[in-house]
């Protein structure tokens, strides 16, 4: 993305959808989202979800928002494949000890050593949750998601949970999380001590 103020960005600005543009003035400005957005679904993803979770992520990174995964392949190397390609950052919570097993399209891969219970940490890391598909560790992260307060923005097969938002297309729970993203507060810190 271009620098805030030159030609290039605003002509950058007028090719977003309307809530894309708003999303993108936000990040240029003071009150810029520095917590990231987890985009959540298969390994085992169809060649459409793995689309859709590229171009979810190439959207919202070119917008200059941060994105978080599990780091492994399917939706996961898609939205990081996208992130990239938008020229942002997606960092990758991997279940693994090591980084080696990320995909090799992450910013940043994180080994934590927990297994599927990093799944936790993905949505506990972020403003919300964009649910691409998916099956039982999708539906742990949006539930996860959700128990916290956090919208959950859902497409393309992912799993049936009560209280998350369902979009028939990708573009229309991308256009949902820029326009709920474009008005959030920063999430107030509880404090967990230490």
């Amino acid at each position: 993305m271009s620098l805030p103020g030159s030609p290039k960005a605003a002509t950058e600005l007028r090719g977003l959808s309307e809530p894309l543009r708003i999303l993108a003035e936000r990040q240029r400005g003071a009150r810029r989202l520095r917590q990231p957005v987890a985009i959540i679904g298969p390994r085992e993803a169809s060649a459409e979800q793995v689309q859709a979770a590229h171009d979810v992520a190439y959207a919202l990174a070119s917008c200059g928002v941060i994105l978080v995964c599990g780091g492994k392949i399917g939706v996961m190397e898609g939205a990081a494949r996208g992130a990239q390609a938008g020229g942002g950052i997606c960092i990758g919570l991997l279940p693994e000890e090591e980084a080696r097993h990320g995909n090799p399209y992450l910013t940043v891969a994180l080994p934590t050593g927990m297994g599927l219970s990093r799944n936790a940490l993905v949505v506990r890391s972020s403003l919300c949750a964009i649910a691409i598909g998916g099956g039982l560790g999708t539906m742990s992260e949006m539930a996860l998601a959700l128990q916290w307060k956090l919208p959950v923005f859902a497409t393309l097969g992912a799993p049936q949970v009560p209280g998350a938002q369902y979009f028939d297309v990708a573009d229309g729970a991308l256009d949902a999380a820029a326009l709920w993203l474009a008005a959030a507060n920063d999430r107030p810190v509880d404090d967990l001590g230490g």
